[in-house]
């Protein structure tokens, strides 16, 4: 155990420089839910970083089978490599055994269609709806995501629900922690920074030399950290790893008494991260975090060519990691207070291109897994697979959202404990959809 721990504490984790930029009131939302709060529960975003192609992710396997395989063309899946999900009429992709095995235990579902909205649209509005800013821009949508703001906003929705679910916790540490290696804007919030982790399999403070010699150099460095130089950006920056040493220092103390992993966990960078959060899971009483918000993320999912071959991996790997990740929740009996989503900027084409890959689009379909998730069934609505037909925003299959991410997060934010009353200062667009949460929760 102690080498596993040794493992975990390589590099020192630092506060994300949106934290900085946030030093804005207090929204002055707080949940009496939160405020009373003793149980704890944890949200876990996947990001899949670059437009991830969930037309292949779950495919219709009954009547409307073929329509999506006139569609798709050369980047079609087989329909019998397609792995039932359940009795829904849909199959998943091949490689995600793990998800399927979730969805047919009643602990996983897919959420059709979302994306980013002001307001509900449809095709025959479109022209007269305002649009999300830079629609198909990696950037902004990725933004836009992590923000749930249309136009591109400065604080995360993790990071606002996490300034209302502070009021549970009683330690000092926020509640939004990123294992993805850097700043995450979805924990940014007005009040609370999120803690990142600058590399995807360790954290905590690295020493050298020996423990005297390191010692002297650690109170030489809080020394200068805490000198008045007059300056308030040097200062802001000096408080702010002073935070960030003080945080690593705790979590290191706390892991001391993490139990061992009781699954091996895949040596992939998403494997790795969601070790971490299960191990900060595991001493979550002892932080004193009754509420807690996880960024984790991988990239590859930009497929403009070869969409089949590279998909099967980049499926395996996050299929591989969240088979492990809940496998050790159900060993430590917390399946049921932790929650697992994903997100991505954007879904892909719904024909290929001339690379037998596929290009940036609009709406796309996410996984929603954990205990508490009802689970077995898809929510939402699935799109029309007819290019230029109902859904499509153009002519190759770019789906219109018919789920804003404002119902899928507050969806999440509601189990997490935020309130509705709190629902409208974290979510604005919130009010212009109904219902405002859904069922998979």
């Amino acid at each position: 155990m102690r080498r596993e721990r040794r493992a975990f504490l390589k590099n020192c984790c630092y506060l994300g420089a949106a934290g900085l930029a946030s030093q804005l009131g207090r929204l002055g939302m707080v949940s009496a839910y939160a405020q009373s709060a003793s149980d704890h529960r944890a949200l876990v975003c996947v990001f899949l970083f670059g437009g991830h192609d969930s037309n292949n992710m779950i495919v219709p396997i009954d009547s409307r089978y073929q329509a999506y395989q006139a569609m798709r063309g050369p980047v079609a899946l087989g329909q019998g490599a397609l792995l039932p999900a359940g009795g829904s009429g849909y199959g998943l992709h091949p490689a995600l055994g793990n998800v399927q095995r979730l969805f047919n235990s009643r602990q996983a579902a897919v959420v059709f269609n979302v994306g980013t909205l002001f307001q509900p649209t449809t095709k025959a509005t479109l022209n007269r709806t305002p649009l999300p800013k830079n629609l198909y821009s990696h950037s902004d949508q990725t933004q836009q995501w992590q923000s749930s703001d249309p136009n591109g906003g400065g604080t995360g929705w993790g990071g606002r629900i996490g300034d209302v679910a502070a009021a549970a916790n009683t330690g000092t540490l926020p509640p939004g922690i990123s294992v993805n290696g850097g700043s995450s804007l979805f924990l940014a919030g007005p009040t609370t920074r999120g803690i990142n982790f600058s590399s995807a399999s360790s954290f905590g403070l690295t020493t050298f030399g020996d423990d005297t010699a390191m010692a002297a150099r650690l109170g030489s460095l809080q020394k200068l950290l805490t000198f008045d130089s007059g300056l308030k950006l040097v200062s802001a920056a000096n408080g702010v790893l002073n935070d960030a040493i003080r945080s690593a220092q705790e979590i290191d103390a706390a892991l001391g008494g993490a139990p061992p992993l009781p699954v091996a966990f895949p040596n992939s960078g998403l494997g790795q991260q969601l070790a971490q959060v299960a191990q900060i899971i595991a001493v979550q009483g002892a932080l004193g975090l009754n509420r807690q918000i996880f960024f984790a993320g991988m990239g590859g999912f930009d497929n403009h060519e070869n969409l089949l071959g590279n998909h099967q991996q980049l499926l395996a790997t996050v299929d591989g990691a969240i088979g492990a990740f809940v496998a050790t929740l159900e060993a430590r009996g917390a399946a049921d207070r932790v929650t697992l989503f994903t997100e991505s900027e954007f879904n892909r084409t719904g024909n290929a291109n001339a690379n037998v890959g596929t290009d940036h689009a609009w709406g796309g379909h996410q996984l929603v897994v954990g205990g508490a998730v009802r689970g077995g069934d898809t929510y939402g609505t699935f799109p029309t697979h007819t290019l230029s037909g109902p859904d499509d925003a153009g002519d190759r299959g770019s789906w219109i959202p018919t789920t804003s991410l404002d119902q899928y997060a507050a969806t999440l934010g509601g189990w997490f404990g935020v309130s509705d009353a709190d629902m409208a200062g974290i979510f604005p667009n919130l009010a212009n959809f109904s219902p405002q949460r859904l069922g998979f929760m």
